[in-house]
């Protein structure tokens, strides 16, 4: 098969950008119930802090996952036209922004129990 796209608009037959959004979609949607879960188990040692991150976290997932489908299609769009892919760093930086903010939540909670227990 050529670079051009086929006729269902499927620019490689590998399907690599298709690939590459769902696991996108994969790790952000475990952010968001991670963060999620880690609220619920932490909102009575932490409180408001607790509902605070969980939250930021959740919020910062979705981005993620916005920002996954943004560049998807602009990375498709790319391909399309100029046969060369155009991609940026959004989804990695909100994923890794979700990510530190539950590994904060989870320190957090950790060091609230040890000072309580």
């Amino acid at each position: 098969m050529s670079r051009a796209a086929d006729e269902n608009g499927v620019y490689d037959s590998g399907l690599q950008t298709e690939r590459t959004l769902l696991a996108w979609r994969r790790t952000c949607l475990a952010f968001g119930v991670a963060s999620l879960v880690a609220m619920r188990f932490t909102v009575e040692a932490a409180g408001v802090l607790a509902v605070f991150a969980g939250v930021i976290g959740a919020g910062l997932a979705v981005a993620a996952y916005v920002a996954a489908a943004v560049g998807y299609r602009r990375a498709n769009a790319a391909l399309h036209t100029t046969g060369s892919l155009d991609h940026g760093a959004a989804p990695i930086a909100l994923a890794t922004a979700a990510a530190l903010v539950l590994g904060a939540a989870c320190a957090g909670y950790l060091v609230l129990g040890a000072l309580s227990g």
